[in-house]
């Protein structure tokens, strides 16, 4: 068994996502045969995916919503933590051998990551964290890159006779959700505000990175397609919710962030 990852244990860290699908069977499907999530439950037109039996994903049926529009505020991609660096070996091999598209690979110092797209539009991050100890902080800045991935050498990290990809290990987690947003200096304020996040980078004006308890980051937010985004259009698939697990709370609450993008907070430990 492997140990939860460091994202899970800081005072506030993601504990899963909602989708509004216009098709949610369809959608359900890709996220067990291509990311790996098993199904754990279904009520009410919403089908429960998770890893082991922690629910990381609700896909919430709504066959007349509209189509995602990438220049709203909504989801950039929901990233999926795995435990150690041979399970994205293990599942670089199952990509190669389902031949499922990539859209991305790369080397952020901190991580390392793969991404792709759902049929309904969502962006998809599949990453293990380096370790800890291997983070390079400026003060309270972490120091973060886009560089090509060595994929042969995260695939050496899977045994030889290994079992292979057998889906979403115990202990996979949401590490982070970034956000497409209008202005990033908002979203900024408002994680300060709502949740005491730190900023630990950004990216010009045009992206920031905040988290807990020096995570290398939570929350992504980004205005590169959504620069002056307005609220979101609710009748819209894509994000529903975005639920955080809190330390500091007693009881559940839910907000709005300034795009009116659904945050849920839930107490208790991961």
């Amino acid at each position: 068994m492997s140990e939860l990852p460091f994202a899970a244990t800081t005072p506030v860290s993601v504990s899963r996502v909602g989708l509004r699908a216009r098709d949610a069977e369809s959608l359900a499907a890709y996220y067990r045969n291509v990311v790996g999530l098993r199904e754990l439950s279904r009520a009410g037109g919403t089908i429960t995916l998770g890893a082991a039996n922690r629910p990381l994903l609700d896909i919430e049926a709504d066959a007349a919503a509209k189509p995602d529009d990438p220049r709203t505020a909504g989801l950039f991609h929901t990233a999926f933590l795995l435990p150690s660096r041979a399970d994205l070996g293990r599942w670089v091999n199952h990509a190669i051998a389902d031949k499922i598209g990539i859209e991305g690979a790369s080397d952020h110092l901190v991580s390392e990551a793969l991404y792709l797209t759902d049929p309904e539009g969502n962006g998809i991050e599949i990453y293990a964290d380096r370790p800890r100890g291997d983070w390079k902080w400026n003060g309270d800045k972490i120091a973060m890159a886009t560089e090509r991935l060595n994929i042969p050498s995260v695939v050496a990290e899977v045994p030889t006779g290994d079992a292979g990809w057998q889906g979403m290990p115990d202990n996979s987690i949401i590490g982070h959700v970034h956000l497409r947003v209008g202005r990033p200096e908002d979203a900024e304020a408002w994680w300060h505000q709502e949740f005491g996040f730190d900023t630990v980078a950004k990216y010009g004006s045009a992206a920031v990175f905040l988290s807990s308890g020096e995570y290398h980051h939570h929350i992504g937010a980004n205005a590169w397609q959504s620069a002056g985004a307005g609220r979101r259009d609710a009748s819209r698939s894509g994000l529903a919710w975005v639920e955080m697990r809190s330390d500091n709370v007693t009881d559940a609450t839910t907000r709005e962030d300034p795009w009116g993008t659904v945050i849920r907070t839930v107490p208790g430990k991961a």
